[in-house]
This record gives structure tokens, sequence and C-alpha cells, in this order.
């Protein structure tokens, strides 16, 4: 069993940055893949980004590659999404969820923070 909390979600103008992170709880955070999504107001919940267990594999959505960075650190049980260059349209609730294999199988979820990107 694994809990995941994120934080670090806010209102940020277009152009401007800002990085979430999930802070997980429980067994062998190490060995499960991480990921984050996204669902912003009438749309169906997207995935953004994830990683590997290792953190040497990662794999984006394309309207986010070049901006978005996604990272892990085992030792503190905690991912995280640094996003640059933000767009309105990055507006959203951002999950993060944890799973196994590789392409994972989510099994976690966490509660989710609100990213709003004003223009």
């Amino acid at each position: 069993q694994v809990q995941l909390v994120e934080s670090g979600g806010g209102l940020v103008q277009a152009g401007g940055s800002l990085r979430v992170s999930c802070a997980a709880s429980g067994r062998a955070f190490s060995s499960y893949a991480m990921g984050w999504f996204r669902q912003a107001p009438g749309k169906e919940r997207e995935f953004v980004a994830a990683i590997s267990w290792t953190g040497r594999s990662t794999n984006y959505q394309d309207s986010v590659k070049g901006r978005f960075t996604i990272s892990r650190d085992n030792a503190k049980n905690t991912m995280y999404l640094q996003m640059n260059s933000l767009k309105p349209e990055d507006t959203a609730v951002y999950y993060c969820a944890a799973g196994n294999g590789w392409p994972a199988r989510w099994d976690y979820w966490g509660q989710g923070t609100q990213v709003t990107v004003s223009s």
C-alpha cells in the first residue's frame, strides 16, 4: 500500500514556472513507477509524464515535451514535476500515481493539486 500526497500547486502567469511534488508513504516507494496525470474542467483525466522506478526511463505527453521534467528522489520518497513555459491550457488538477511495471499499471492515486495558469 502506498499513500500519495501532492503539493506545490498554485496560480502562475503564462510563461512562468511551477514545481509540484508528490510525497509517498508506505512500503517500497523505490520499487514503483510513478506518474503525473491531470484533469481540466469538463475533460477526461489525461497522462502527463511517467518515470520508472530507477528513474532511468521517462515518458511524456507530446504537449509537455521540452517544457515539463519529471524526476524522483527515492531517498526522500518524493517525485517532482518541474513545469516551465506554462500555458493557460496547462490549467488542471494534477494527480500523482504509483504503479507496477513499465509501462505502468497505475494502482495508487493522490488527491490532486490545482495548477492554474493565467493568460
